[in-house]
């Protein structure tokens, strides 16, 4: 099946990114080392990184969908699911490694849930533009306030003095999705990319990075665990187990 190059390589280059900006939260919270992640350049790098990520998670969506000759839910509901339950694997990892910096609703189940929820969007790219702007205002407000109950941290309403290593709710990064979505329909259309590239695929730097993008799923699952490893090999970090 034909790829785009320029998608792998752009989630190679997300997915190097994510890795970085991991590493520097496991200093922070197992290393108890004082770099400011919630704001200034550190921050920005990390929420750029995710914008891209998911991004490229709503254009795929838009040219797989476009793809298929019997337009199924079950394919989506499927993949989704297993996304998700990825995500619940990572939720129990680092809840055993991080206790209170566990994992609760990270990209991981973000992406799941939205494979999932974006499959009536497909069919709607302008609605789906539409109602991720919304989403994404929504998430500006939501972001300043709290509850006094963690019931709905799944859905961007989180307590006070909530702390995470990922932490990606639908309100607003589903929105990004949907955006994205709206923008695989524009650039890739019924499968066809609508704008014109060099084919840059052969050069070596640019095959590494789409190398590592056709496997992010991979390197995303199996990073976090080599994190610690090298930190506490280091000496870094110290492990609370």
């Amino acid at each position: 099946m034909k790829r785009f190059w320029e998608i792998d390589f752009l989630r190679g280059i997300a997915i190097i990114t994510m890795i970085v900006f991991h590493f520097l939260s496991d200093i922070v919270l197992l290393g108890k080392y004082n770099l400011n992640l919630d704001s200034g350049f550190w921050f920005y790098f990390g929420r750029i990184t995710a914008i891209i990520f998911l991004l490229l998670v709503g254009i795929s969506l838009n040219i797989s969908y476009s793809r298929l000759k019997t337009k199924s839910f079950k394919k989506y509901l499927k993949r989704g699911l297993k996304i998700f339950s990825w995500g619940l694997l990572l939720t129990l990892l680092t809840f055993i490694f991080f206790k209170e910096g566990f994992i609760v609703f990270g990209i991981l189940h973000l992406i799941g849930i939205s494979i999932i929820a974006a499959y009536p969007f497909l069919k709607h790219p302008y609605f789906s533009l539409l109602i991720g702007l919304v989403f994404i205002t929504r998430g500006i407000f939501l972001i300043k306030e709290t509850a006094d109950f963690p019931y709905l941290m799944w859905l961007g309403l989180k307590p006070e003095n909530f702390s995470t290593i990922d932490y990606y709710p639908i309100i607003p990064w589903f929105g990004v999705v949907l955006i994205g979505i709206f923008l695989g329909n524009l650039l890739y259309k019924n499968n066809i990319r609508r704008f014109k590239i060099w084919d840059l695929s052969k050069i070596s730097f640019i095959r590494f990075f789409s190398f590592l993008g056709k496997h992010s799923l991979l390197i995303y699952l199996i990073h976090q665990p080599i994190l610690i490893i090298i930190l506490y090999i280091f000496g870094i970090v110290s492990l609370p187990i």
